[in-house]
């Protein structure tokens, strides 16, 4: 379901309407479509590029060079066209980019740069973010894959949040934690009946279920995908560091 909650109210929350603007050019518009899909996507990228074993700064200033770089050569348009799955997308569109970083340096040293994106304070915190990661044996593009899922639940979560009354205190029951706080002691707390509580849980999963869906519908090629995807994710997930 799209909505109007992102920034400015001017664009849909679902990132397939997002990547559809971003693609369209250097407008106004196109840049802050493409600045909001950063805000969601960045860190699987710039983990990614710290596991290339760039330096903390670097690593940012690639992460936003990468972005601004989508935005100048309309690289999203070719996205639309093929419709493969979008964390694929941006990954080799990146993996492409490091290969290449150093003509882009260069070129930026020289003025040849037509567009600063301006993403200030988005990636500023992933340096932070990323000491706290565990030492891991998984491979870079693994770990990019990880971290890509979960910034996929964490749009959905957020999305169930601002649909949902009280989401902060049912939102243990989507992983089956019931055994936490009983359900009596809940309904107590917020005022309901236990069955009205679990009614509300119910509902609260199916529609988890149905946002989950909706979001990875726009990353992938074909509709028939969804639920490998969506397995395939999930199993990512569970996957330790």
């Amino acid at each position: 379901m799209a909505s109007n909650d992102s920034p400015a109210g001017r664009f849909p929350t679902t990132q397939w309407h997002l990547v559809l603007i971003a693609g369209e050019g250097l407008s106004r518009e196109s840049q802050e479509a493409l600045a909001t899909l950063c805000r969601t996507y960045w860190y699987p990228l710039y983990g990614f590029i710290r596991r290339q074993g760039y330096p903390p700064e670097e690593a940012k200033d690639l992460t936003q060079g990468f972005f601004t770089r989508l935005l100048e050569k309309r690289y999203l348009r070719d996205y639309q066209r093929e419709r493969g799955r979008f964390r694929s997308f941006l990954l080799a569109s990146l993996k492409h980019f490091l290969a290449n970083e150093r003509d882009w340096a260069r070129a930026q040293k020289r003025g040849g740069g037509t567009l600063t994106l301006s993403l200030e304070g988005i990636i500023d915190t992933g340096e932070h973010r990323y000491s706290l990661e565990p030492r891991s044996n998984l491979t870079p593009e693994r770990i990019f894959e990880k971290q890509w899922a979960l910034t996929m639940l964490d749009q959905v979560l957020l999305r169930l949040g601002k649909e949902s009354e009280h989401f902060d205190r049912l939102k243990s029951f989507l992983v089956g934690d019931e055994a936490r706080i009983p359900y009596r002691q809940l309904a107590n707390e917020l005022g309901t009946t236990e069955g009205a509580l679990k009614v509300s849980v119910h509902r609260l999963r199916r529609r988890f279920r149905e946002i989950l869906r909706e979001e990875i519908s726009h990353t992938v090629s074909d509709p028939g995908e969804v639920q490998d995807e969506i397995r395939y994710l999930m199993g990512i997930v569970a996957t330790p560091l």
